[in-house]
């Protein structure tokens, strides 16, 4: 169950609340974010929940059978838009393109990824500076210095800024620097980051772990959506299966179930869902097709010569047509 707390309500009636679905055997848990504060409580007994709504606390209340509460849509009927400033969201039912290098090189590769993305009329650039990699000996970013320099050269394009957080540690460091922070598949169920980025009044980017369920990413969009932050976008980068012919397999499935489960804008990533880069458009345009709200992908001026993901990273005039097709796609699925 979800209570929604009246904000003018006093801490006297919120107990009442509390005394309430205590004498049921639910044990509430008060969640306060930087919007509402909700009680979520769990039980079994049956009760009414016309007592609970008449209370003078309550703003609203709903059943949720799943096992994730705040991020499901049976309580929030209106979406999760995600709103940078006039011009640029992220929302269900919209187009938001997310376009950069795998990770952040050097100056002279920013600003011309960053020429490019603004020529194309795209508002939110990728890119990594602290890369976690499966080799030890792989380049692994360039710190907080990349992304300092990162920050500088994209907001002269006047571009936001999507970054990858590995460590609670460096959340703090980084804050300044971005606008949304990306959690990658390595840290899906890293539940101390996923905690930490609930007190964070940014928003958070949270792809699908490799072995991950969708129930699973859901569970994890809820630990930080708990602890105070409702600013989520659901990520769904492929899944490892027992294919060899490409990177990952990209989970369709996933993108409409998603929607159904949950209030939260959800984005497909098609460069590290195949990790080829002839099938990254294609599979984008599948992607939208199915009902993403936006795609995030991998761009380099020279993609054979990229520190990291090479073999998937687009080129300007690959890139210039993903943009340009999910568009036209976008328009298609829009008059179905």
């Amino acid at each position: 169950m979800i209570i929604t707390v009246r904000d003018e309500s006093t801490e006297e009636e919120r107990q009442e609340v509390v005394a309430l679905l205590q004498s049921y055997q639910y044990a509430p848990t008060a969640v306060r974010t930087q919007e509402r504060t909700y009680f979520v409580a769990i039980g079994s007994a049956d009760i009414d929940i016309r007592e609970v709504g008449h209370l003078s606390a309550v703003a609203d209340v709903h059943r949720v059978s799943d096992v994730f509460k705040l991020v499901s849509r049976k309580w929030k009927a209106t979406p999760t838009v995600i709103q940078f400033d006039e011009d640029t969201c992220i929302e269900e039912g919209g187009l938001t393109l997310i376009g950069g290098p795998c990770s952040v090189e050097d100056e002279d590769q920013i600003r011309r990824v960053a020429q490019h993305l603004k020529e194309q009329g795209v508002g939110l650039m990728r890119g990594g500076a602290f890369k976690p990699r499966t080799s030890p000996y792989s380049f692994r970013g360039h710190g907080l210095e990349g992304l300092k320099m990162f920050h500088t050269i994209a907001h002269e394009y006047g571009l936001r800024i999507v970054s990858e957080v590995v460590a609670a540690s460096h959340i703090e460091a980084m804050y300044d620097t971005i606008d949304v922070f990306q959690v990658g598949a390595r840290n899906s169920q890293n539940f101390e980051l996923l905690r930490e980025l609930g007190n964070v009044d940014k928003p958070v980017l949270l792809k699908r772990g490799m072995s991950g369920t969708i129930d699973e990413l859901l569970q994890s969009a809820e630990y930080i959506f708990s602890h105070g932050n409702e600013q989520l976008v659901l990520c769904e980068r492929g899944i490892r299966t027992f294919e060899t012919a490409t990177r990952n397999t990209l989970d369709l499935n996933a993108i409409p179930v998603l929607k159904e489960k949950s209030h939260l804008p959800v984005i497909v990533d098609p460069s590290h869902g195949i990790g080829v880069r002839r099938w990254v458009e294609p599979m984008a345009l599948a992607g939208i097709m199915a009902g993403a709200d936006g795609v995030i992908f991998e761009v380099h001026h020279t993609p054979e010569q990229a520190a990291s993901d090479a073999q998937q990273t687009l080129n300007f005039e690959e890139s210039a047509s993903l943009i340009r097709k999910s568009r036209a796609v976008f328009d298609a699925r829009c008059q179905l």
